[in-house]
């Protein structure tokens, strides 16, 4: 989901709660803060020698310790509020891929994505993913769309160009 879409959904949900599901049937609580908002330009270099660039939106859920317990959601108002504050003091590319970065005792710190929302009269949903790691430079280097990695050998020989 990029930053525009994410925005217009809480503009279009604003009297809603707004909730997280980090996992299936795991929702942030709701002690969370918007603790940070950061702006990433992405510059990388693959195994296979190519280049990319591209722009992120990552905004960083944190639970307050102080507020265990709590049981209302911040609103999709107040969440929105928070981010066009942010906006005119670091705008935000309306077109970079959105983010949500998140951990908690039971669960490692991680930059998640916005799979899939979901609403209904009282909340808005957002369900957020993993995604892995993936070679990006499969054709280049030879590696099989379906590859098998045997335990200990490496799909990339050295002098191949990759890896």
């Amino acid at each position: 989901m990029i930053t525009s879409e994410f925005l217009s959904l809480l503009e279009d949900h604003k009297n809603k709660s707004l909730l997280f599901e980090y996992q299936p049937g795991q929702l942030v609580p709701a002690n969370y803060h918007i603790t940070e908002v950061k702006n990433i330009a992405i510059e990388s270099v693959d195994c296979g020698a190519g280049t990319d660039a591209w722009k992120e939106t990552i905004i960083q859920l944190w639970e307050s310790p102080s507020e265990i317990g709590k049981t209302e959601f911040m609103s999709s108002y107040k969440a929105l509020g928070i981010l066009n504050k942010v906006d005119k003091m670091r705008a935000m590319d309306r077109e970079a891929e959105l983010k949500i970065e998140y951990s908690n005792d039971q669960f490692h710190t991680a930059q998640l994505f916005i799979d899939d929302y979901t609403w209904n009269n009282e909340k808005l949903v957002f369900k957020l993913s993993i995604k892995k790691t993936d070679c990006k430079a499969k054709e280049t280097c030879g590696v099989p769309t379906e590859a098998v990695v045997k335990s200990g050998a490496s799909s990339c020989a050295p002098g191949s160009g990759c890896c």
